[in-house]
């Protein structure tokens, strides 16, 4: 499986970012795919997941209400429509499904 995220960019903050994260190969195999980032200087943390079906969206507390995780299985695509960015949003964001991950797109938000 490989996985390619996109979107990222430098906006000010209270702008909106859309990420796509692009899955091809045996995706088949994929079960659900995570957003997770990593600011300079920090561990990676977890910002959102979905099942590969498209159930339940799950979101960390410092995103809930402004982010929305969602998936498009014709285009094998997982996006994360971010909103009302912050400052503290500036990392790089990768995707992941099980072993597999993306290379990562930077997002910098300045205030």
């Amino acid at each position: 499986v490989q996985l390619v995220e996109s979107g990222g960019g430098e906006v000010q903050a209270g702008a909106s970012l859309r990420l796509s994260c692009v899955a091809s190969g045996r995706t088949f195999s994929i079960n659900g795919v995570r957003w997770l980032r990593q600011a300079p200087g920090k561990e990676r943390e977890f910002v959102s997941a979905i099942t590969w079906s498209g159930g339940t969206p799950y979101y960390a507390d410092s995103v809930r209400g402004r982010f929305t995780i969602s998936r498009d299985s014709a285009k094998n695509t997982v996006y994360l429509q971010m909103n009302s960015l912050k400052p503290e949003d500036t990392a790089v964001y990768y995707c992941q499904a099980g072993v597999y991950w993306g290379q990562g797109t930077q997002v910098t938000v300045s205030s």
